[in-house]
């Protein structure tokens, strides 16, 4: 594993995009993108198996979140901004890319994806799709941007199991793995999550009501894989099935998990090294 990084501009300044890497650096790209407080540090289990695959597996942490740097006004906290920091990376890499975007991640490929001339060859939406639910934006913005502090790394994994008990039927490895990489020191002592509490004003801000991505959505035209947690409230089981009708998108339920599958047992990875490496 490799630490990478790169100076991005935006309007108000240039700002740092950090990532880790895995794998052979002339190998085939493949950029994997977490969720709205997770860091890249998420598919460190996926991107090793990748890499053994001779593939070169990059893992941003978006604006705000782990290494990347926090932004000075909340209001830039909105996928135009995640997607312009991420075209700066696409812009360096200056090729084909597979994607992997896990809920908010999976929102910026769609966004790429959907734009002509985009270089992205195959899409995995992990539990995103192309409307969400408003009451499971609710839930979201119920836990999402509190700046809580912990007294050791114990309580703060214990929040993300109860937070993300959805990610399914993790190990306690994969649970500590977790809280190691989503924590950062508080200036006055204890842990903190590892984000910017301020990722929550747009958020709050945001119209109520379902979340209708389905205007990009129907201008993505790579191969997809979509993933649904079973129980997953982000991504209904209807618009799933919708969106698999369409030419070339291949619909795999995951059970035992809500939103959003973590990707870090066998059978998921799996699934995922398969559909990126077919016809590699």
């Amino acid at each position: 594993m490799r630490r990478e990084g790169l100076r991005y501009l935006l309007p108000q300044g240039f700002f740092g995009l950090a990532w880790t890497e895995w794998g052979p650096r002339d190998g085939s790209p493949i950029l994997c993108v977490h969720g709205l407080t997770r860091t890249g540090r998420d598919f460190d289990r996926l991107a090793a198996a990748l890499a053994a695959r001779g593939r070169r597996v990059l893992c941003p942490d978006l604006p705000g979140r782990g290494a990347s740097d926090w932004l000075p006004d909340p209001a830039l906290y909105v996928p135009a901004t995640y997607v312009a920091a991420l075209g700066h990376l696409l812009a360096r890499l200056d090729g084909p890319v597979d994607w992997v975007g896990t809920s908010l991640g999976g929102v910026c490929g769609m966004a790429v994806a959907a734009t002509p001339g985009n270089p992205i060859r195959r899409l995995v939406l992990n539990d995103i799709g192309a409307v969400v639910p408003g009451e499971a934006l609710t839930r979201i913005g119920a836990y999402l941007g509190q700046e809580e502090a912990f007294a050791d790394l114990a309580g703060l994994e214990a929040h993300l199991r109860a937070v993300h008990a959805p990610f399914g039927c993790l190990s306690d490895a994969d649970w500590r793995h977790l809280a190691e990489t989503s924590a950062r020191h508080r200036p006055g002592g204890g842990l903190a999550l590892h984000y910017d509490p301020a990722i929550a004003v747009a958020a709050r801000n945001a119209a109520p009501g379902d979340l209708d991505l389905s205007p990009i959505w129907s201008r993505v035209g790579a191969p997809v894989l979509l993933l649904r947690g079973a129980e997953s409230d982000v991504l209904p089981a209807a618009t799933a099935g919708a969106m698999g009708r369409r030419p070339g998108v291949l619909v795999r339920e995951i059970p035992g998990c809500g939103h959003a599958p973590a990707l870090m047992e066998a059978t998921q990875i799996d699934l995922l090294v398969d559909f990126l490496l077919s016809g590699a």
